[in-house]
């Protein structure tokens, strides 16, 4: 049965890296009419609001995460997950939904397994846009932005020209131009970057040290990779990090909304 949404948010953030965003927050702020969180239970494709999702998070320790790789698997073989970004794009190419919602994005770097990020490929292979804050900081964030734009992805900033990192100012990109209600967007291969306010972004740089050395160790351990470095941050900030991204999820879903009704001419954009 398709699924009857304009977009879909992915899940793996909301279920394995908010460390200091409890149930109760989420469902107190999180947009009543705002449905299109997805994921998979038990080989089953799931979509809800968040009153739906949240007894699924409190299983967050048995649950995996799914990317677009591995959807197939999962649903053929009955397993429950998170899903990532390329994830949620395989579902909505599957179900004919033109966008996906994600918060910070893989890319290049020296992530196991990652060292390309599936959302790279998902990006140039899948007819489906991605809204999202930005590639992490522990990444490349200059060779990820070049990979996507050398491979056809259109990477437009709302608001903004450059990629300037995601939680920290940790680097400067320019990226193929900005969202404007006057340009046409591309029909697929399009990556649109609603970055986190700068003011609102944490200051130490020393952070992502710390977060990739524990990254990295969960990684050795046979953990993942990025709900390690997030409760890094999380502790580091004393849940502030938390906090933004989660912020910053709202405004992408805000921005889907927008984009999806058609009413670009309302957007406070240059």
């Amino acid at each position: 049965m398709a699924l009857k949404h304009r977009f879909l948010v992915e899940t793996a953030l909301l279920t394995h890296g908010l460390v200091s965003v409890s149930n109760d927050i989420m469902l107190d702020t999180w947009p009543e009419h705002a449905d299109e969180l997805v994921w998979v239970d038990k080989g089953q494709i799931i979509t809800g609001g968040m009153k739906q999702f949240i007894p699924f998070r409190d299983r967050a320790e048995s649950l995996c995460r799914i990317d677009c790789f591995h959807l197939e698997e999962a649903l053929q073989q009955g397993i429950s997950g998170a899903l990532t970004a390329s994830g949620t794009m395989a579902v909505c190419a599957h179900e004919g939904i033109r966008y996906a919602v994600s918060c910070g994005i893989g890319g290049i770097g020296d992530i196991r397994g990652e060292e390309l990020c599936p959302d790279l490929p998902a990006l140039r292979d899948i007819p489906v846009a991605l809204i999202a804050t930005s590639p992490k900081d522990m990444l490349d964030i200059p060779a990820t932005i070049s990979w996507l734009t050398d491979h056809g992805v259109t990477v437009l900033g709302a608001g903004r020209s450059h990629c300037t990192g995601y939680l920290l100012l940790s680097t400067d990109v320019p990226l193929t131009g900005i969202l404007s209600a006057t340009v046409p967007l591309p029909e697929r291969r399009l990556l649109i970057l609603n970055q986190i306010p700068e003011e609102k972004r944490l200051e130490d740089l020393s952070f992502l040290q710390i977060a990739i050395l524990e990254g990295k160790q969960a990684e050795a351990n046979g953990g993942y990779y990025h709900p390690a470095a997030n409760a890094a941050f999380d502790r580091l900030s004393n849940g502030c990090s938390s906090r933004i991204q989660y912020e910053a999820l709202l405004a992408n879903v805000s921005l889907a909304e927008k984009l999806t009704e058609n009413s670009m001419e309302t957007y406070p954009f240059v």
